[in-house]
């Protein structure tokens, strides 16, 4: 069988053995191509990065690396219980590779576990929120501004909604048209960006995953429980509402963020309730009253940004999402705006959900 150029010249870099070399695709990650770079003897997780999204790869690999090691810190000290993604040094001991046209790196493979794109029960989203907030108490202590900002503004909103607005001005592909009551509705939600004006100084800043998607939590294949925090690309000083906010709209839907069941595209307030419980329960003795106070605005906040996000980049021609169809991004950002119209709907009931987790 004839080797792939791209799995031999990374196995060379990154001291793999190139006899039997594969290369192959896993994950669903809608930014960095990754793959699992497997020879007769170990397995790395390789990742071409996509520069256009992180135009800096050296940023990103050192505020994941400055994190590596402030985890690894605890975990030594009896304080963080999760395995570590690390990166892996080529031989020549740098951590990014030019190849196949781009920017390559190697992460540590962590063996005996499994990912999941919807969350199916209660325990599953228990323990994947207590998961995250491990991942923050262990940071908790860590200055956030020593981290890079990777992606300026990723968090937002405000502008966000001055980038949405200069793509409708341009319809740069003549999708304007196609979704005109999603851009009314959309413009219709700006008191958002007035709400968070308001938290501005009253909430601490923290270093933040700010991408606590369901399938960036791996669980132990053998007992189910956590067992590793991934995916630290965009790792930056922030707020814990957004992590928070994150959980909710990739935890408690029963259909992935592209589906176009939108009539099944809900909160369920049983996985709302155990995403509280399981991420407050690790920070009670650090999280302020106004941090707590602060996560239903997230709930709102993330779910509505990323489908004004989406229907962005669907309207300025999907330059930014990985997309496998056309309406791709269409089809993502109605899929959030079904949720997010739904957390307004049950804003009674999932705010006494916060209530009473909040002592």
């Amino acid at each position: 069988m004839k080797s792939n150029p791209v799995a031999t010249y990374l196995s060379e870099h990154f001291g793999l053995s190139t006899d039997n070399v594969t290369l192959k695709p896993i994950g669903n990650g809608h930014i960095n191509t990754t793959m699992l770079l497997k020879s007769e003897e170990n397995a790395l997780v390789v990742q071409k990065l996509n520069t256009d999204v992180f135009p800096n790869p050296k940023h990103l690999v050192e505020n994941a690396r400055l994190i590596e090691q402030h985890l690894s810190e605890k975990h030594d000290n009896g304080e963080y219980s999760l395995e570590i993604i690390r990166h892996v040094p080529t031989i020549e001991s740098d951590f990014l590779v030019e190849c196949d046209q781009g920017v390559w790196r190697a992460l540590e493979f962590i063996g005996g576990s499994y990912s999941e794109d919807v969350v199916a029960t209660i325990s599953q989203a228990q323990t994947a929120a207590n998961a995250f907030g491990q991942f923050a108490l262990a940071l908790q202590d860590f200055q956030a501004e020593q981290l890079h900002h990777v992606i300026p503004d990723f968090h937002n909103l405000a502008m966000r909604f001055d980038a949405f607005k200069r793509v409708i001005n341009k319809d740069p592909v003549n999708r304007v048209a196609l979704c005109q009551d999603d851009i009314e509705f959309c413009l219709a939600q700006q008191s958002l960006v007035d709400e968070l004006k308001q938290l501005e100084g009253n909430i601490p800043l923290r270093p933040c995953h700010n991408d606590t998607k369901i399938n960036n939590m791996l669980f132990c294949t053998q007992s189910d429980d956590a067992k590793a925090v991934i995916d630290l690309d965009t790792c930056m000083p922030g707020y814990w509402l957004f992590d928070f906010g994150d959980m909710v709209r990739t935890f408690c839907s029963p259909e992935q963020e592209d589906s176009t069941n939108l009539s099944n595209v809900r909160v369920r307030e049983e996985i709302f309730a155990a995403i509280v419980k399981g991420y407050v329960e690790p920070l009670q003795d650090v999280i302020t009253d106004a941090e707590k106070e602060s996560f239903w605005l997230g709930t709102k906040v993330m779910t509505f940004m990323i489908g004004l996000r989406f229907l962005t980049d669907f309207i300025d021609g999907d330059n930014y999402f990985a997309t496998k169809h056309a309406n791709h991004n269409l089809e993502r950002a109605r899929n959030q705006f079904a949720l997010y119209r739904d957390i307004l709907e049950k804003e009674h009931t999932l705010k006494a959900i916060l209530e009473i987790n909040k002592g």
